[in-house]
């Protein structure tokens, strides 16, 4: 079993992968278009030539990146992928010189064993604004908020819409 990162031709097994886990809420649905436009922030589990597990980095800023999408094949489960994708995905933050890394979970236990926090959902903005609006669950979320490192102390935000008038 090892890690590397993702390319264009492992998007449709990538896009597999999270299928398996969107259905039930699991994880956020994502289309293969959006896959292969974010190939690159993907780092794959294989074994025995074959994909069977995938896990994301999605870059913010400095100040915060975001582990997503991560899941294993539950037939290779407990053998420890899940552990090498989290580690392949905090040394590419480490790289990027990445202050916080956050990821939004139903395991938290996991998580906290690879020396992640609990964290307030507001407290990631970035967060919440990319992805959470579009979530069914958004009013109702039952995924626990977990960061490894400094909370940010600042969002990256798009401008008020309002933001012509007030630069006027």
């Amino acid at each position: 079993m090892r890690t590397r990162e993702a390319v264009l031709p492992d998007a449709e097994q990538i896009h597999a992968l999270v299928a398996a886990y969107s259905g039930d809420g699991t994880l956020l649905p994502r289309s293969l278009a959006e896959i292969c436009e974010n190939v690159r922030d993907f780092v794959v589990l294989e074994q025995d030539g074959r994909i069977i597990g995938c896990g994301a980095l999605h870059l913010y800023g400095v100040h915060l990146a975001e582990i997503r999408s991560i899941t294993v094949d539950p037939v290779s489960q407990s053998g420890g992928g899940g552990r090498r994708l989290v580690k392949a995905l905090l040394a590419q933050a480490e790289k990027h010189k990445v202050s916080c890394v956050c990821l939004f979970t139903r395991i938290p236990e996991f998580f906290a064993h690879m020396g992640f926090t609990l964290a307030n959902h507001q407290d990631l903005p970035d967060k919440i604004h990319k992805d959470c609006y579009k979530c069914p669950r958004l009013y109702r979320c039952d995924e626990v908020a977990m960061i490894r490192g400094q909370a940010p102390a600042f969002a990256i935000l798009p401008p008020p819409k309002n933001w012509l008038k007030i630069q006027a």
